[in-house]
């Protein structure tokens, strides 16, 4: 089954480690999932660019409206996600306590749902060529 690893960093206290610390935990955080992926467990990985620069979209009553960077107001904000193949959920979690993020903040650890199951439920299959 895939887990979904959500990064959530305290950025204040990320934000108050030294550069060389920084680098220090950027490069144990790689070296776990380089050793994620040795191991056949990693299946995607990203570092998202920082929230000042996302927008957000929202439709009501038809009309679509776009704000600058993130709505939520917390002191944890989306950093990235690490995709894995897990046994369960026990798994996942040992995986999520291993990460270097969690002593910066929270990883949140959720099933990812198999789209084609999402689809056939719906009554939608795809038809790809």
């Amino acid at each position: 089954m895939e887990y979904l690893l959500l990064i959530y960093p305290d950025t204040a206290m990320r934000d108050a480690l030294p550069e060389a610390e920084y680098d220090a935990h950027m490069r144990a955080c790689l070296q776990q999932t380089d050793q994620l992926e040795t191991a056949g467990v990693l299946t995607s990985t990203r570092q998202l660019a920082a929230p000042k620069i996302a927008k957000t979209v929202r439709i009501r009553n038809g009309k679509a409206t776009v704000l600058d960077g993130p709505f939520a107001e917390t002191k944890e904000v989306l950093a990235g996600f690490i995709l894995i193949q897990a046994a369960n959920l026990e798994q996942a979690l040992e995986i999520a306590k291993a990460s270097p993020w969690a002593q910066l903040g929270c990883i949140e650890v959720r099933p990812a749902r198999d789209m084609r199951q999402v689809r056939e439920r719906a009554g939608l299959e795809r038809n790809i060529a």
